[in-house]
């Protein structure tokens, strides 16, 4: 071969190679979402209703699915829980109010999403020698309440069939679940599931799991020890078995068993982890008020010492903390819900 030929020999080779190498990673790589399969998806989705099973916060900022993984989790979305409140619980039926497939997701909206959407009539204005008035004026009071989850794909939306679109939404939205307690279970731990098919309660459960494990407590009693609340729900009356539930704030803390043949028994110690709310202040760093905040005091009066911000340096006074256990028996004295 001519020396001259060989860089023209060598860039035809390394051709072939590339394209070569085209060819066959072309049938691995997935094709994007064709026009028809667009419409049969939002036409097939939109209106359907699904129980939730990870929870929705309120607010603008919704869920975003990637690879199986929900952002935000863990703290980060219970604190947007507590704040902004819940637009939908694990358990909770949903409607999907709207479906918007854009490049590179999915967007479905909950129970009308976020943001308030105007009607066609409500945009209307007429005018006169006053200025402009709308024919048909917002309600202040018809909030938003509902929410919205982002399904985010690698560079573009994929061909896809309606059981595999579930199959991806499965983290956030239950389309088989036949009642709201089947798909509630489904988001528990082993352990509590089993307990609430059992009837039981365990230290550490919330409200709720003890509600659908043994329906609403016939009675109630609020209690205060020094400054800690807590209330106990009663489930039965002798001759049979009693149990008080003790509930400090949204929390199981104690389950106290009286039996018929008259054994007592008492559990305390946490039985079950679950994530809680929290609130956004950090209690343990105490808040601290500006010079000029608002006051209902008069010019020249001194402030409180028993008031809990009366702290000399604008501070407020930390609360007392609470004690470590409770300790005694059940309730002792009957008194209003």
């Amino acid at each position: 071969m001519k020396p001259r030929l060989l860089p023209a020999f060598i860039f035809c080779l390394f051709l072939l190679t590339l394209f070569a190498s085209a060819d066959q990673t072309k049938p691995d790589q997935p094709t994007r979402i064709s026009k028809q399969t667009r419409m049969d998806l939002i036409r097939g989705f939109n209106s359907e209703l699904v129980y939730i099973r990870s929870p929705f916060p309120m607010g603008k900022k919704g869920l975003i699915l990637k690879d199986g993984k929900l952002s935000p989790s863990g703290q980060e979305l219970q604190q947007m829980m507590a704040m902004w409140g819940p637009a939908a619980k694990p358990g909770d039926q949903a409607r999907i109010s709207a479906i918007i497939i854009k490049d590179d997701r999915i967007h479905f909206e909950i129970n009308g999403g976020p943001v308030k959407k105007q009607k066609w009539y409500q945009r209307i204005q007429v005018g006169g020698g006053g200025g402009m008035t709308q024919i048909a004026p917002n309600d202040p009071n018809a909030n938003p309440r509902g929410s919205y989850v982002d399904l985010v794909f690698n560079h573009y939306v994929p061909e896809l069939t309606p059981q595999e679109l579930k199959d991806l939404l499965h983290p956030v939205f239950d389309f088989n679940a036949k009642s709201a307690v089947e798909a509630y279970l489904d988001t528990l731990p082993p352990k509590v599931q089993n307990a609430i098919k059992g009837h039981e309660v365990l230290v550490g459960m919330n409200r709720e799991m003890v509600v659908t494990s043994k329906g609403r407590a016939p009675k109630k009693i609020r209690e205060k020890d020094g400054d800690t609340e807590y209330e106990d729900w009663i489930y039965g009356e002798p001759p049979h078995d009693v149990d008080f539930v003790r509930f400090v704030a949204d929390e199981v803390v104690r389950v106290e068993i009286m039996k018929v043949s008259g054994e007592k028994v008492v559990r305390t110690e946490k039985e079950v982890n679950l994530e809680q709310p929290t609130v956004a202040q950090n209690p343990a760093q105490p808040e601290v008020r500006p010079a000029n905040a608002p006051t209902l005091r008069r010019p020249g009066e001194e402030p409180d010492s028993r008031s809990p911000a009366s702290a000399p340096d604008g501070r407020r006074a930390p609360r007392p903390a609470a004690p470590p256990d409770l300790g005694g028996a059940g309730p002792t004295g009957p008194s209003p819900n």
